[in-house]
């Protein structure tokens, strides 16, 4: 299967426009999933709750899902996007799973960074694997890298691939991203953006980019520029994340000693 992610440069609050760019590439790609960035339709740097309420939208219902929607079932493609998520009156940092027939899941960001602490809830999905046919998928979001329980979580429940739409300031996760693949041995898709948002006074955004795809065995298999916008394509053989033997006698999860694990006081 060839998986790709496309590396953007969204302005902020422009959903309609960044929507559009977005899909104008996705039109033109072959490939059977495709991820993009965090917040790709929004930009990242909130400065208030009112802003965050008016440019979140519900899932599936809103504009930006149903676009992505269309350009699916058009494309026979699988699509993770993360957005800014309405529901039931909190807000919520989610990464969309669509698919050929429509809507298929939503993960709701576990762990916040800085300050998506003051205008979003903490999400309260679990880290759901999902079998789209071609492959098992499971998602997490950007600062979830720092968090080895979550691929972990993921690679235990089936996944194949981890799908990691971001928004990284920090420099470590494109290289983190390699450990978390050999540990677990799957495949990880991290769609970054890049550019610059500088909105509250003293607090300059600087995206890193180099979205990547990395391979069980750590191998990156397409990395972009710290800099400029990038579609990466890659064709890969999802069932090699299947097998978890690191030698015929060690296999990362039957070698696991879970009683050990167990948190203790010094």
């Amino acid at each position: 299967m060839r998986v790709a992610f496309l590396q953007t440069s969204p302005v902020f609050g422009k959903i309609k426009e960044n929507v559009e760019k977005a899909a104008a590439k996705l039109k033109t790609l072959d490939a059977s999933l495709v991820v993009l960035p965090e917040l790709f339709s929004t930009g990242y740097q909130f400065k208030s709750k009112k802003e965050v309420s008016l440019l979140s939208e519900e899932a599936p219902q809103g504009w930006t899902s149903q676009r992505l929607i269309r350009i699916a079932k058009n494309k026979k493609i699988f699509i993770v996007a993360g957005i800014s998520e309405k529901h039931c009156g909190r807000f919520y940092n989610s990464a969309l799973l669509i698919g050929p027939k429509g809507f298929i899941g939503a993960y709701r960001k576990a762990h916040l960074f800085w300050n998506e602490k003051k205008f979003f809830t903490t999400g309260n999905t679990s880290f759901k694997v999902y079998d789209i046919g071609i492959a098992k998928v499971g998602m997490m979001i950007c600062f979830d890298w720092l968090f080895p329980e979550v691929a972990r979580i993921l690679a235990l429940k089936g996944a194949d691939i981890i799908c990691h739409p971001s928004n990284l300031v920090l420099p470590h996760c494109p290289q983190a991203m390699i450990t978390r693949c050999l540990e677990n041995k799957v495949f990880a898709i991290t769609a970054n953006r890049v550019g610059v948002e500088h909105r509250i006074k003293g607090q300059k955004l600087k995206f890193i980019g180099q979205s990547e795809i990395v391979a069980p065995d750590g191998k990156i298999l397409c990395r972009a520029s710290d800099n400029k916008e990038k579609i990466g394509i890659v064709e890969i053989d999802h069932k090699l994340a299947r097998n978890k033997n690191i030698t015929p006698l060690n296999n990362i999860f039957k070698d696991r000693r879970k009683k050990l694990y167990k948190p203790h006081i010094c």
